[in-house]
């Protein structure tokens, strides 16, 4: 079949019509590449493979204006009729070829530098869609069908193939996109390498994720919860892991504070979703709801409400577990509205209650009637005050004997009325001198109280307790001395 026997032999006619028809066209360079898998060292040494490649190379670097060859594209709201070709037209026909033929493909367009990453990135993903099982779908374990060691194995391996190919550049695979095959990599099993480097390169953008993104069932025969709340917690430690070493100290409005308070409210809009899954133990809530810094919550309201919720989904929840779901909850934290809900929720510990009560009250003393406050304080330190008001009384006393004889020198004595009235005017001056001394004092006790408790809040609590005590006799006293 070859010239040594005769020109014009069948191998010369095969070689033409293998560049003149085969190689020219689109899919045919596409459908003879794949069947080249069934003997594959015969057609490498021929370099039937090798042609393949290049000339379906040779054509996805065509620009998109000049492509004139029949395409597969299904993408929902794309007419060929009315739209131009799309960048990323080539993506589902090589999506077809198997993975080893796939990644020669892919590293031939990688090494020409002539398609942004973002390219290449969409043809991992339209791949991975085609050959990998879906992360949202796959059924619980006690309920799945066991799959054959085959087809894991080739599972395994389309995974750990498409990991080493996603571009290094930031961005050119979607964090959902990401997150989807760290879920699909721990349910096969792929090696750690491949998981690791999944988590992260999914840190790296857990910024850009949603709630949905993190939302992948747990595939693990041992736990009984639906969420894979372990994968979250793990991506999480590495994005903090990164963020504590590029920003060790954050100042506010700044990229890194932003990027925190973002991770922060995710992770919260994250925890009242999961909170619905009535086989998640509370260690697992913590292990996402304390991972997380001080300052990475503005305000604590989206985190009480993931509590709200678990302890609403969890109404046999023992005394010690509500105390520990409770934890990370910082009642200073909450807004007027939460606090007002807390206060009134019966599902909480009553530790919390009572320390919501106590701030709320707190807060509102300090905005609405800080001088009642400052009576507390005084009452809680002790009897400062009678002791203030028995000197002022001798002193006026005092005065008043002194002044007496002179005020009588000269003058007719007055009548009885103009005296008692006289009388009357001089005791409510006593007592406008002993409260403007009682200010004085409380305004002392105050400073004192605040230097040496710091605004405890016990003595906070002892100052009610005595103001109760203490303002019966305090009012009969005064009473019986205007008598």
């Amino acid at each position: 079949m070859t010239e040594a026997v005769e020109k014009g032999n069948f191998v010369l006619k095969l070689e033409s019509f293998f560049n003149s028809c085969i190689l020219e066209g689109w899919k045919d360079s596409i459908v003879t590449l794949q069947t080249t898998v069934k003997l594959t060292e015969w057609s490498e040494n021929l370099g039937i493979v090798r042609r393949c490649v290049d000339s379906i190379v040779e054509k996805i670097l065509t620009p998109p204006p000049k492509v004139t060859w029949s395409y597969t594209y299904t993408r929902k709201g794309f007419s060929k009729q009315q739209q131009s070709v799309p960048k990323d037209w080539w993506t589902e026909d090589i999506s077809d070829l198997d993975i080893d033929l796939f990644r020669c493909i892919i590293i031939a367009i990688k090494s020409t530098y002539m398609l942004p990453p973002q390219l290449i990135g969409e043809a991992l993903h339209v791949y991975a869609c085609r050959w990998l099982p879906d992360a949202t779908k796959i059924t619980p374990p006690e309920s799945s069908v066991s799959q054959t060691d085959d087809v894991a194995e080739n599972h395994r391996k389309i995974i750990e193939i498409i990991v080493t190919m996603i571009p290094a550049d930031k961005g050119s695979v979607s964090v959902g996109f990401l997150l989807r095959l760290l879920s699909i990599a721990s349910h096969l099993g792929a090696s750690t390498v491949t998981k690791t480097e999944l988590i992260r390169r999914s840190s790296l953008q857990l910024e850009e994720a949603t709630v949905s993104d993190l939302l992948f069932p747990t595939h693990s025969s041992s736990n009984q919860h639906y969420y894979d709340i372990d994968l979250v917690a793990a991506v999480l430690d590495s994005f903090l892991l990164l963020w504590r070493r590029t920003s060790p100290a954050p100042i506010e409005n700044s990229q890194s504070m932003r990027s925190i308070r973002k991770i922060g409210k995710l992770i919260d809009t994250y925890l009242q979703v999961v909170a619905r899954d009535i086989n998640l133990p509370v260690s697992k809530v913590l292990s996402v709801a304390e991972a997380l810094p001080d300052i990475a919550r503005k305000d604590h309201d989206d985190l009480y409400k993931g509590i709200n919720i678990y302890l609403k989904e969890h109404p046999e929840l023992s005394k010690a577990d509500k105390k520990r779901l409770c934890r990370p909850l910082d009642c200073q934290k909450l807004s007027p509205e939460v606090r007002t809900h807390a206060v009134k929720n019966e599902r909480l510990p009553l530790r919390t209650v009572v320390q919501v009560l106590f701030f709320e009250q707190d807060k509102g003393s300090r905005a609405n009637d800080q001088r009642m406050s400052a009576q507390e304080q005084l009452l809680s330190r002790g009897k400062q005050i009678p002791l203030v008001r028995d000197e002022l009384s001798k002193l006026q006393l005092e005065q008043h004997e002194q002044t007496a004889p002179l005020e009588g020198i000269g003058k007719t004595p007055a009548p009885s009325e103009s005296s008692s009235r006289n009388h009357q005017k001089m005791k409510r001056t006593d007592k406008k001198i002993a409260l403007e001394s009682e200010k004085k004092v409380v305004r002392e006790e105050i400073e004192e109280v605040e230097t040496k408790d710091g605004g405890s809040s016990g003595s906070k609590i002892n100052a009610k307790k005595m103001m109760k005590n203490r303002s019966g006799s305090d009012h009969s006293r005064d009473k019986s001395r205007d008598r």
